[in-house]
């Protein structure tokens, strides 16, 4: 009924124009005293005639009312015709859509192009920085001293600000690189761990781990990538204490810290890209992209982090893994 009200209200300058003439031979029969009849019948003949003609064109105007409405559901790259201009004006408007069409399209075409291109020269600016990563790596390995643990922790820290690069790079890529596995839960958290072994000795900080014993189904390289940022914060604002790794249920992975904590009213923006919150803001390395790239993906990974924190009574991380089975084709 909406509809009709509309075509009615777009068509109502005719019908007025038909009211509008109706009445002037009626007057004018009327003046010279014919019998009324004489118009009003016809007048009749030619509404009714008229008004089959307005349902069919309404009709029409329905259908293709509803073919538009489909077509709103539909990405425009995927659209490739609309319904049959019914005049001059739709056909212009069509033409001009079209138009519309191929611009975003030639426009999306150089955008991945340009994208493209940034991506194959970060893969290779990444390639290049790791090689004198791993030079300087095997240099302070034979010694064992204050300073060689200190620039090791400190290489350590390039290396995620390069992997952090990429992966933020690869985010809106249209294609990914996952790989999904059922991998020991165990192995992927020690394996990230280990990173950071001279920085826990170093800095006198406690691990606190209890076997998981669970296995999931995940990308092994993403969820490193993940666990790595989430022990890079802790072991960042903890200053004395422990780092507590252990599992709950159902098949959350839990890492907490003792350090600094988080303010309450910085909680519920800590994933937003670019938020550093208070302690940030104390920190000018802080670049509020770590834990936004980790929710992001989580959220590939079929995971869902979250985070938990006290003022000076340390922040909690949960990762919440999809109880997933890989079956054989």
């Amino acid at each position: 009924m909406k509809l009709f009200g509309i075509y009615i209200r777009q068509h109502q300058k005719g019908i007025f124009t038909f009211l509008l003439f109706s009445a002037v031979f009626l007057g004018s029969f009327l003046l010279y005293h014919l019998p009324p009849e004489a118009v009003l019948y016809p007048a009749f003949l030619c509404a009714l005639t008229g008004g089959l003609f307005l349902l069919r064109d309404f009709s029409q105007v329905r259908r293709r009312h509803q073919q538009l409405c489909r077509l709103q559901g539909t990405p425009s790259a995927e659209i490739r015709s609309l319904p049959k201009p019914r005049g001059v004006e739709d056909a212009d408007y069509q033409a001009l859509i079209q138009r519309m069409q191929e611009e975003s399209a030639e426009s999306r075409d150089a955008a991945a192009a340009r994208y493209r291109e940034m991506m194959e020269y970060y893969t290779i600016w990444v390639h290049q920085i790791k090689t004198p990563i791993t030079s300087m790596r095997l240099a302070l390995e034979p010694e064992d001293t204050p300073l060689s643990r200190k620039l090791s922790a400190d290489l350590r820290q390039i290396e995620q600000y390069v992997e952090m690069v990429l992966a933020y790079l690869r985010l809106d890529s249209d294609s990914s690189d996952y790989v999904f596995k059922e991998y020991d839960l165990d192995e992927i958290v020690k394996q990230s761990v280990a990173g950071f072994a001279s920085e826990f000795i170093a800095r006198r900080i406690r691990l606190d781990y209890t076997p998981l014993g669970r296995r999931v189904v995940t990308d092994d390289k993403w969820l490193t990538f993940v666990l790595e940022q989430v022990l890079s914060n802790a072991l960042k604002y903890t200053r004395e204490g422990s780092v507590k790794i252990w599992l709950e249920e159902p098949l959350t992975l839990c890492i907490a810290d003792t350090g600094i904590g988080i303010a309450p009213e910085d909680l519920p923006r800590v994933f937003e890209k670019g938020y550093t919150g208070y302690n940030g803001r104390k920190d000018r390395r802080a670049s509020g992209i770590g834990l936004y790239l980790c929710k992001r993906i989580c959220g590939s990974l079929g995971a869902d982090i979250t985070l938990s924190s006290v003022p000076d009574g340390g922040t909690t991380v949960r990762i919440r893994f999809g109880q997933y089975q890989l079956h054989g084709e």
